[in-house]
């Protein structure tokens, strides 16, 4: 497969998880689980925005691996946010 066709995929696989987040927001009940999904979707594209999209594959590995804390940490704010808007 070359880079433009992994590329595309990629995109389209993408384009497909954000849609697919967007209809479970609207669509399911709250709760850990759909928190879960979209905590993992969003490290998962945020993963590959960085090493397909931003081109970091290759990057200064300190680059890359401050680009990589980023989507750890995000979604982690997420379920902090979450468990703690729960608390009375």
């Amino acid at each position: 497969m070359t880079h433009k066709q992994t590329v595309t995929l990629l995109w389209l696989l993408l384009v497909g998880l954000t849609l697919g987040g967007t209809l479970l927001g609207e669509t399911a009940q709250p709760g850990y689980g759909v928190m879960l999904v979209i905590v993992l979707t969003m490290a998962f594209k945020g993963r590959m925005v960085i090493d397909h999209f931003m081109e970091l594959k290759n990057a200064n590995r300190l680059i890359r691996r401050l680009m990589q804390a980023y989507f750890y940490v995000l979604p982690l704010a997420t379920v902090l946010s979450y468990v703690l808007s729960d608390l009375p």
